[in-house]
């Protein structure tokens, strides 16, 4: 690809975006569209006033941008929780390792590139991109060592700006944790792979708990299987909703005659008055229906939090397929369907998953060999009389052909991934709905980084070249020589995924079609709408971190990719921050898992770069900065080793000291006795319509369960008691940043403007 097809690309994705995000300022302010552009706000407030009619909502602006600026990371915390500030901690860590790696390169390593042969270059735009890459450098040039030491400034940047995240995030899931003392999951472990004994296995929990934890056991609940639950529901609306006529008694009269069907009279449908006991007759038998559904898992509440927690950790059993125990998730994040599958098929169903993946990941390998088929189109002119033709006129239909297709046919294969990895992980058995949404993340970033990444450089490097590749010591070299020779393709791929993605991220196009089509063919009633959406964590970070890959192998290779990604990630700071405001609401919050999972992506991005320019420099005959490059993977691999050690813990489980401290102070001011209250009525399984919960029947159900919703939210950070913060070392005050020295302490933020005020909140800021 010449840098024609380049600006093709660049040109069709720029009108895009600016089209769409003029479009997404018009469309926001329309008061039909506010249940798409501002759900997150109208679930905090009452829409009163839909506002008059004026010219300033079809004016575009950019205020939107102006409010995503204005918002604080406490204002974020308070409305997305810890993940949100998560999630920014990434996009903030890409933009500042690349705006300075961008302009040493581009000021350093371009012109050297472009220079390092002597050539004849031609006109601009007929110029092949492969010369501003480090394929341009002539054999043991002096100057790889430029590429050298820019290769050991820039991880030596990421590593120290990844240390000083790492540390800041650890100590914010801390005062996370103690900021949230009402969190009833801290008192609650799951138990599964409970064996039968007695009459039930609520019998075997209170035998086993009462025995072993005799002073920290306070109660449970059983676990029954969904599909015998959802059904007694369905009966009991069933059986309110024929209740609730008008003049039942009237209208009901009984029949003594036979039907002359059965032979069998009809008995008269009897109502029973309010004071009536008959109903408690039945009460034992249904009782009884219950246990004979109940599952081998169960939720066990205990009297402290540490308790809880040595419960979870320890192990209950010789036999370690028996009593399974594990931290419970939140009430409103738990996973009921997963909770009744037996423990014992959980690594069957993983297994299988795992398959299902790459099973998944071959298949794909298909569609992207006939994407770079089509990059590489004038490799196909010597077969295709057709392909030599267009290629000779070189006109704008072969720029588009070779540069902006390939990409957009890529970008739509990749959005079929994320709900299959989501539907995989599901199946994989995690007890929570965030820990589907870490499997899937995780799943995803592993997807995309070999089908976009090694699979394009598979397809068109190294299967040129499958002859040669005789040891596993020739894949650094082919990586090293596909990887520049695709930065092009990796251009156009930011442009069309990142920058137009960005923009339809914005327009949530697919929502406004089916909230537009429920308006025109249902009357306003809600039948294909999405309804309150969560941020899609699994996709998002995944797209990140992948960004972010592309970022750091084609920083020495190729540093022409790095102002298109600083670009992106710019448009994503602010495009994400305000969908956070406005659009995606939080149903629950893991509490800064993610960041394992960004830090361990980050690392493998900075080897995968020291590999590929381990390659490059060994294609060059530059064996000093070869032996340097492998020191430098060495002294890469410690920093991570010490991170895992550092912090990973903190990730991994809940410190002893945070939640005894944490008991103490809540024995002191006498909070124990109201979360104990609350246990019993937190967990539901099972949730039914508001005007079902006067049915008696349900009501026993409910009772019988203890499964009343009990909801809270709070994500406050706490300060962390100089008790608890006893293990710093002189060292790391020195990485200490702002946000270490102050505790973050609860938002205020809470939006009170009527609909009118959030349509006219563009126009407003436009005009001042």
């Amino acid at each position: 690809m010449n840098v024609g097809g380049l600006w093709t690309s660049a040109g069709i994705n720029i009108a895009l975006c600016a089209g769409l995000s003029g479009l997404y300022s018009v469309l926001r302010k329309q008061p039909t569209n506010a249940c798409v552009y501002f759900e997150q706000r109208l679930a905090q407030v009452q829409a009163q006033n839909q506002g008059t009619f004026t010219l300033d909502r079809f004016v575009p602006s950019a205020g939107w941008i102006v409010k995503a600026w204005e918002t604080t990371e406490e204002e974020l915390l308070a409305i997305g929780g810890l993940d949100a500030v998560v999630f920014f901690r990434i996009v903030l860590f890409h933009i500042k390792v690349f705006s300075v790696a961008g302009v040493v390169c581009m000021c350093i390593l371009l012109p050297l590139n472009y220079l390092g042969k002597p050539v004849h270059h031609r006109t601009i735009r007929t110029e092949s991109l492969t010369v501003f890459t480090i394929v341009n450098i002539r054999q043991r040039s002096e100057w790889l060592w430029v590429h050298c030491v820019v290769l050991y400034f820039i991880t030596f940047c990421a590593c120290a700006l990844l240390y000083i995240e790492s540390k800041s995030i650890a100590k914010k899931r801390i005062s996370y944790i103690l900021g949230n003392p009402q969190k009833l999951s801290l008192f609650t472990v799951l138990v599964r792979a409970i064996p039968f004994s007695g009459d039930s296995y609520s019998d075997s929990v209170t035998n086993f708990f009462t025995n072993y934890y005799s002073s920290s056991y306070l109660s449970h609940q059983m676990v029954y299987f969904p599909g015998t639950i959802r059904k007694l529901v369905k009966d009991a609306e069933k059986m309110y909703d024929m209740l609730k006529v008008p003049n039942l008694a009237q209208q009901c009269v009984p029949h003594i005659g036979r039907c002359g069907l059965c032979g069998v009279s009809r008995k008269p449908f009897r109502i029973l008055s309010k004071g009536s006991d008959n109903t408690d007759d039945d009460r034992p038998g249904f009782v009884e229906d219950l246990r004979e559904k109940e599952s081998a898992a169960a939720l066990v509440f205990f009297r402290t939090r540490y308790a809880a927690l040595v419960a979870a950790e320890t192990l209950q059993s010789p036999n370690p397929m028996l009593w399974v125990t594990d931290k419970a998730p939140e009430p409103p994040d738990v996973f009921w369907a997963n909770l009744c599958v037996p423990y014992k098929l959980l690594w069957v169903r993983k297994l299988g998953v795992y398959l299902a993946a790459v099973i998944l990941m071959v298949f794909f390998f298909v569609p992207v060999s006939f994407v770079q088929s089509l990059v590489y189109l004038d490799r196909l002119k010597e077969n295709f009389g057709f392909v030599r033709k267009l290629s000779e006129k070189r006109n704008f239909i072969f720029d588009m052909i070779t540069g902006y297709l390939p990409s957009v046919m890529l970008t739509l294969f990749m959005y079929t991934v994320p709900p299959l990895m989501s539907t995989l992980a599901a199946v994989e058995g995690p007890i929570a709905r965030s820990g589907r949404k870490i499997s899937a993340c995780r799943k995803v970033i592993f997807f995309i980084v070999w089908n976009v990444f090694f699979s394009n450089i598979l397809s068109g490097s190294v299967l040129e070249r499958f002859d040669n590749l005789s040891s596993l010591w020739d894949i650094p070299l082919h990586l090293a020589n596909g990887v520049p020779s695709l930065a092009v393709f990796f251009m156009t791929y930011v442009l069309t995924s990142g920058w137009t993605g960005l923009a339809s991220e914005l327009m949530q196009p697919v929502v406004l079609l089916c909230h537009w089509l429920d308006i025109l063919l249902f009357k306003g009633k809600v039948v294909l709408g999405y309804g309150p959406m969560t941020f899609p964590y699994h996709t998002e970070i995944a797209r990140i971190l992948h960004f972010g890959l592309l970022g750091f192998t084609g920083s020495v290779t190729a540093p022409l990719l790095l102002p298109f990604l600083m670009i992106y990630f710019v448009l994503a700071y602010f495009v994400y921050r305000n969908q956070f405001i406005n659009v995606y609401i939080t149903k629950y919050d893991t509490g800064g898992l993610y960041w394992p999972i960004a830090h361990n992506a980050i690392i493998f991005s900075l080897l995968l770069t020291h590999v590929i320019v381990l390659g490059v420099f060994t294609n060059k005959k530059a064996e000093v900065c070869s032996s340097c490059t492998i020191a430098l993977i060495i002294l890469t691999l410690l920093f991570h080793f010490y991170c895992r050690q550092r912090f990973f813990p903190v990730f991994q489980s809940t410190a002893a000291q945070v939640v005894m401290e944490m008991d103490r102070q809540d024995e002191h001011a006498g909070r124990l006795k109201e979360f104990h209250e609350r246990l019993n009525s937190s967990y539901c399984q099972f949730q039914s319509s508001p005007d079902s919960n006067k049915d008696r029947q349900l009501k026993e159900l409910n009772d019988h369960l203890h499964s009343s919703f009990g909801s809270f939210k709070s994500n406050s950070l706490a300060p962390i008691p100089k008790s608890l913060d006893q293990g710093k070392k002189n060292d790391d005050h020195d990485h200490q940043g702002e946000d270490d020295k102050t505790p973050v302490k609860k938002s205020n933020y809470a939006p009170e403007n009527s609909l009118a005020d959030l349509l006219a909140e563009d126009s407003i800021i436009y005009l001042h």
